[in-house]
């Protein structure tokens, strides 16, 4: 058994049906940072591969090995926010649990932080002198994350050439700085680090090369991209519109171009026009609940017979949001006849409804 001593050192690695890549990356870190005291912490949203489990074998092996287990959560954001609070360590870093990360930087990147005071972050990068994306990527994928780094860098004035990374090294003291205007949803947390920072800290970059993937499979789709845009949208807002509240905020849009679509078809297939408006409605909050199950809400998606329950309750909280919407529009219509502003006050409102309901019966935190 491995003597437990105060880290100087914390490893973060969210994981998600990652079992089989556990045992080998707790044996590079050891590897790698044989004169550095560290422990790892894995932060697990509840993987049915039953990582956490093979997490916890390892740790009554090896006390430098923890998990935190997280149910009814799921999301890189959140898990590299908790999984940082959780350490005593002075500083800490994120790390992937895909092995596609160099570990061996991380002695290099903890030098940097012991020999400046004044540098809050260590940043591995693809994008400097000794970094390359190598065979980690797809050339789509590769196409991707370079036209997400330059939004980035563009809409939230980011100077570091990787806010893409997900390999980092960051002063405990300067997380604490930030931590609390961070978006827990989404994938790009060193990006939403860098901007909440609003360029007050000192950034290093280190170059490494991205390897491919040992094991399970990425967790990289499009709905993660546009969590990526959701984000950039939050931090230009100031954090006043969360990623989650933009997500539902995109899915209601498109909501509005399917109820047009079925009004359409049901006026062409020779059915009466509140027929159709009805069934063009019903179809919109059909499709909205299936975006928002699988997209905005992906972190609390129901599924079996919970699905079933929610799509009930999301009609209902729809339908309390649409009577809110004409209530609120024709009383301010009333008082200030303006029939484009007192339209847009009852959808603004009824949005906020069908949000903040939703957030709290559909898809309420267990």
């Amino acid at each position: 058994m491995t003597q437990a001593l105060i880290p100087e050192l914390t490893i973060v690695i969210p994981t998600f049906n990652e079992k089989a890549n556990i045992r080998p990356m707790v044996a590079l870190l050891d590897d790698a940072l044989q004169d550095v005291a560290w422990d790892v912490v894995f932060v697990d949203d509840d993987s049915p591969d039953g990582t956490a489990a093979e997490v916890r074998a390892l740790g009554r092996e090896d006390g430098r090995v923890r998990v935190l287990h997280r149910i009814g959560r799921r999301g890189l954001a959140g898990a590299c926010i908790e999984g940082i609070l959780s350490s005593v360590a002075p500083v800490c870093a994120v790390i992937d649990a895909d092995l596609q990360h160099d570990e061996t930087k991380l002695p290099e990147m903890l030098a940097r932080l012991r020999d400046n005071p004044d540098l809050d972050i260590v940043i591995g990068s693809r994008n400097v002198e000794d970094g390359s994306a190598g065979t980690g990527l797809t050339s789509v994928r590769k196409w991707g994350s370079d036209q997400a780094t330059t939004l980035a860098q563009r809409m939230l004035r980011i100077t570091a050439s990787d806010p893409m990374s997900g390999f980092f090294m960051v002063r405990r003291t300067s997380f604490n700085q930030v931590v609390l205007e961070l978006q827990s949803a989404g994938f790009k947390i060193l990006a939403d680090m860098l901007s909440a920072a609003r360029g007050r800290w000192n950034v290093s970059e280190i170059g490494y090369t991205f390897r491919e993937r040992q094991h399970g499979e990425s967790k990289m789709d499009a709905a993660v991209t546009l969590e990526f845009l959701g984000l950039l949208l939050a931090r230009i807002t100031g954090g006043v519109l969360s990623i989650r509240f933009i997500l539902f905020g995109m899915v209601g849009v498109s909501g509005i171009f399917v109820q047009l679509i079925m009004v359409k078809l049901m006026l062409m297939l020779g059915f009466g026009f509140s027929v159709a408006q009805t069934l063009g409605v019903f179809s919109a909050m059909t499709t909205n609940f299936l975006a928002n199950n699988l997209l905005t809400y992906r972190d609390r998606s129901l599924k079996g017979p919970e699905f079933l329950r929610g799509l009930l309750s999301f009609y209902a909280v729809c339908a309390i949001g649409a009577l809110a919407n004409v209530g609120v529009a024709t009383i301010t219509y009333t008082a200030i006849p303006a029939w484009a502003f007192a339209s847009a006050v009852g959808a603004i409102v009824g949005a906020l409804w069908n949000f903040v309901a939703s957030s709290r019966v559909t898809w309420k935190s267990r």
